[in-house]
């Protein structure tokens, strides 16, 4: 048997070849959700992921002969040291063959890394944000992947376990069951909580609409989940990405948005079409037919993914969750959606899950950050 052969990821093709790994390993996996290719990469290019100003990284592929084996990332996210958390180095982008020792020498790779560095332990998988996927799958092997969401086989776990990791915390996702219908009371209890804090909701028509408030909304998100593991405030040019990035394909009849007496946001939901099977379709790339399996994923669907939803900590516990939620309900009702599935949720993020208790819900999947020294 070969040697294994670790090389740093230095160029472009070096790069392409590191995110098309996982192409290699789960294609005839019918669960796992591919990422669109130019979206990793951006994520990756330091000249084009803002998160650089305060990051740094490095990349590893393993071969063994002429194939690769293994890739892992390195990242070392200085806000989050600065903020006074732990000197944790983080590993994110993790994929390996079942091989104890490829998954050996990628781990190992990233603590010396980290050590030279003056970290003390490592955690993840976890990206440069809270934006970035996170989390190894832990449960749910046989539940499809969502769009920024990590899939994994079962067996990583049990290298994490033998390469001496602990539980750090887990994600949660639920599986909702649309109401066929919204209960009299439910209508009356939003009536009262808009009009008991002076609040409104903006109606946007097109995505443009929304576009103003984008800003609003990410400092609202900084602010709603500071105190939330791994999460560290996003700066202005983040904000600016992610709004060139996504806001020209929001649907805004799937976006809720709660307004206070002077236009900011007190609470908002972003939610769209489930694009996983597009992606599957479409084979990562938008061209050159892929981006008509999205288009199609957009305009008719049964499944609708909860991307990004928060209230305003001053807002929190007085019913606008449930508001945010009662709002969707109504607009998923309109356009034939049958089921919602959200967006990784910390399992100790208690008010933010509980809401889920109302619904004809399950966990269907849980994700994992594992922790150890170094």
């Amino acid at each position: 048997m070969d040697k294994l052969e670790l090389r740093l990821v230095s160029s472009g093709k070096e790069l392409k070849e590191f995110v098309e790994f996982p192409f290699r390993l789960y294609k005839d996996n019918p669960y796992w959700c591919p990422p669109l290719n130019f979206d990793e990469l951006n994520t990756l290019r330091k000249e084009k992921n803002p998160a650089f100003a305060y990051c740094e990284a490095e990349y590893w592929l393993v071969y063994r002969g002429s194939e690769p084996v293994g890739r892992i990332a390195g990242i070392i996210n200085h806000k989050e040291v600065s903020l006074g958390h732990a000197n944790l180095v983080r590993f994110g982008w993790i994929d390996f063959i079942d091989d104890h020792e490829v998954s050996r020498l990628l781990i190992e790779t990233v603590m010396d890394w980290g050590r030279g560095k003056g970290m003390t332990g490592i955690h993840g998988p976890l990206g440069f944000t809270d934006m970035d996927p996170e989390g190894m799958l832990t449960e749910g092997f046989d539940q499809i992947s969502g769009l920024a969401a990590i899939y994994n086989f079962p067996y990583y776990n049990d290298h994490m376990q033998k390469l001496g990791f602990t539980k750090a915390t887990d994600w949660v996702q639920f599986e909702i069951k649309v109401p066929a219908e919204i209960p009299a009371k439910v209508e009356r209890m939003t009536r009262i909580v808009l009009q008991k804090y002076d609040l409104h909701l903006l109606k946007p028509r097109k995505a443009r609409d929304i576009k103003p408030y984008a800003a609003k909304m990410f400092t609202m998100y900084n602010e709603a989940f500071r105190e939330l593991y791994g999460f560290t405030p996003l700066s202005r040019e983040q904000m600016d990405n992610y709004t060139k990035q996504y806001f020209d394909f929001i649907r805004p009849e799937f976006v809720s948005l709660v307004l206070d007496t002077n236009d900011d946001v007190a609470g908002f939901g972003i939610t769209m079409p489930s694009l996983s099977l597009a992606l599957q379709k479409a084979h990562g790339s938008l061209f050159p037919f892929g981006f008509i399996h999205l288009l199609r994923a957009m305009r008719k669907n049964d499944i609708i993914h909860m991307f990004l939803i928060g209230v305003r900590p001053d807002y929190q516990g007085k019913g606008i969750l449930a508001l945010i939620y009662h709002e969707l309900n109504k607009a998923y009702l309109k356009a034939g959606i049958k089921i919602a599935r959200t967006h990784p949720q910390l399992e100790e993020n208690f008010r933010a899950i509980s809401i889920w208790k109302n619904y004809d819900s399950r966990v269907n999947i849980r994700r994992r950050c594992w922790i150890r020294d170094i």
